[in-house]
């Protein structure tokens, strides 16, 4: 398939144009009223009703932030962006294209991420036209070419990552959004290329697991957080035990055996360790 690149075409202002069909207008009805002889008034109605027909023809109006792209009998000229009333060739067809920032969000859509989990995604992708010519002649209809093609890229990348983060450098779908965007944003790019259109952003607007395992993930997600702050207590009781025994043996309070200190450590690990209030027990006798 050759490819169609936009190329600017010249227009001139229709202003001039339409005061000079105005005038013509204006003559035509004057001959059709005010003239007697027949002959001149079917001259006028001939003449001047093509002429004025094809004149408006040729008349177009382009809007800020739109192009209108042009052509002869299936031929492309070329892409008009110039705002304002233009004239150009009668016989060209003209389709208006606009420029303007356009959004949409995809649907939820149900895939298998990188551990083969079921959850759904949606995102947001924000995008313009910037080749009107492609984007008219390259695909047959780019508004649907756009959200088929974005809805297809967010299945393709969901399945390259995981949902949650394993490892410290791992990227993961809930975990890193800026790299995540930035790789959806390039995906779609991709896909939308051929079709002239520029994708600003893309960014997950929905992610959650599938609502038949979401009960069993955050069964899942409750005990690693669970384990990762009860390692958090003792890696910190540990310290602290740590702390006690070189306090009592650099200040000389107290002198304790290996298995004095074990039971000690264990004492301490216990009460700082546990769930609930632990009961002390006082020693009312000797040390040993």
């Amino acid at each position: 398939m050759a490819e169609i690149r936009e190329k600017e075409v010249k227009s001139v202002s229709g202003i001039p144009f339409l005061f000079i069909l105005l005038a013509l207008t204006a003559a035509m009805i004057f001959v059709v009223i005010g003239v007697e002889a027949k002959a001149m008034k079917l001259v006028a109605l001939f003449l001047g009703l093509p002429i004025l027909i094809i004149g408006l023809s040729g008349l177009y109006k382009v809007e800020p932030n739109q192009s209108a792209v042009l052509s002869l009998f299936g031929k492309y000229i070329g892409t008009v962006r110039t705002p304002g009333l233009r004239f150009n060739n009668p016989f060209f067809t003209k389709k208006k294209i606009s420029l303007r920032v356009r959004n949409f969000e995809s649907g939820k859509l149900k895939v298998n991420e990188l551990d083969g989990s079921p959850i759904e995604i949606a995102a947001i992708v924000v995008w313009e036209v910037n080749d009107s010519a492609e984007a008219v002649f390259n695909v047959d209809d780019y508004e649907s070419f756009v959200q088929i093609q974005s809805e297809a890229a967010i299945r393709a990348m969901a399945t390259s990552y995981p949902y949650d983060q394993h490892a410290p450098d791992e990227i993961s779908l809930r975990s890193h959004p800026t790299e995540i965007s930035d790789r959806l944003r390039d995906e779609i790019q991709d896909r939308l290329a051929q079709a002239g259109i520029h994708v600003i952003e893309a960014r997950i607007s929905h992610l959650a697991y599938s609502p038949e395992i979401a009960g069993a993930m955050l069964q899942r997600q409750q005990a690693g957080a669970i384990i990762a702050a009860r390692k958090k207590i003792v890696e910190g009781a540990v310290g602290m035990v740590e702390d006690a025994i070189e306090g009592l043996a650099k200040n000389n309070i107290v002198e304790l055996d290996e298995e004095r200190k074990a039971a000690m450590v264990s004492n301490l690990l216990v009460v700082l360790c546990s769930d609930k209030a632990t009961q002390p027990v006082v020693n009312t006798g000797s040390l040993y």
